[in-house]
């Protein structure tokens, strides 16, 4: 019994990790612009897939092991600087201020393009990276062998949950950050270069969700289709936790993380109908979430 319930919360720990640094870029993003963005998983495709296709040329040479990390973390920033730039400058900008509706759709009609650039790529056959969690080894803990590549994402998400806590609530960008949060128009009058500040936090959002997709690539087939399922885990992440709340997506991660766990252990067939049952209760009883940072009234 101990060492089914350590069982359930180290994986949920695992997979909840995962998906907050998924589900993270997606809320910082909606945080600061009011942007449902669905094309984060379209930047963890390309992360994926930039990674393993970097890696395994890298790894076909027999280059240092340690090149394989460099890479993920490499993928990770020019991933998500390009597309950053390019979705804030070339579609968000014209958007702002518009209907909510017409952002989604805008967003998403991108994402299917961006699928479609990411086939023309890639291809349609699978892509393996797996050098990274096989030079790490495992440890075994009650009788139970773990990865310590699986283990590392643990920590990921730690150092960059408390990055962003430290960010915003230690630094000066981070007080200029918050203040557009509470009220862009104040703080553009007040000097605030929103445009400036729009686009860095999408580029922060973009990068975390590339990262995410190059971190996960060691450890699974990167195959056509895997943002499609990413964005749907990541917003039901959000919307568990409250829309734009980096706490409420660290424990929405959590929450949905070992519920899957304990699914997959005790009720394999329920394991992805237990996290849309949980999201369906927390909209039912609390539709902003667990999580929802406060609204700004204004008169």
């Amino acid at each position: 019994m101990v060492q089914l319930l350590f069982t359930i919360l180290t994986d949920g720990l695992i997979y909840g990790s995962y998906l907050f640094i998924v589900a993270v870029g997606m809320t910082v993003i909606f945080g600061v612009q009011r942007v449902l963005n669905v094309t984060h998983g379209s930047f963890y495709a390309f992360g994926a897939y930039l990674a393993a296709y970097l890696g395994g040329i890298w790894y076909d040479h027999d280059l240092p092991d340690f090149g394989g990390f460099v890479i993920i973390f490499l993928v990770a920033i020019v991933v998500g600087v390009f597309f950053g730039i390019l979705i804030e400058r070339g579609l968000l900008k014209h958007l702002y201020g518009k209907d909510e509706h017409i952002v989604v759709l805008a967003t998403f009609a991108a994402f299917l393009a961006l699928e479609g650039v990411g086939l023309f790529i890639w291809g349609t056959d699978p892509y393996f990276f797996y050098q990274p969690q096989a030079m790490l080894g495992y440890v075994e803990m009650l009788g139970m062998p773990y990865d310590y590549y699986n283990l590392s994402l643990i920590v990921l998400a730690l150092i960059i949950s408390l990055s962003i806590w430290y960010f915003l609530s230690r630094t000066i960008w981070g007080r200029l950050l918050r203040a557009v949060i509470f009220d862009r128009e104040i703080s553009q009058a007040m000097g605030v270069n929103v445009t400036a500040v729009f686009l860095g936090t999408f580029i922060l959002g973009t990068t975390l969700g590339a990262l995410s997709g190059a971190a996960i690539a060691p450890t699974i087939s990167v195959l056509p289709g895997i943002g499609v399922e990413v964005i749907v885990l990541a917003f039901a992440v959000v919307v568990i936790g409250g829309m734009g709340s980096i706490p409420g997506a660290l424990i929405g991660s959590i929450l949905v993380g070992v519920v899957r766990a304990a699914a997959v252990h005790e009720f394999p067939q329920a394991e992805m109908f237990v996290i849309y049952a949980i999201m369906a209760i927390v909209l039912v009883f609390r539709p902003e979430g667990l999580f929802a940072p406060p609204a700004v009234r204004k008169i």
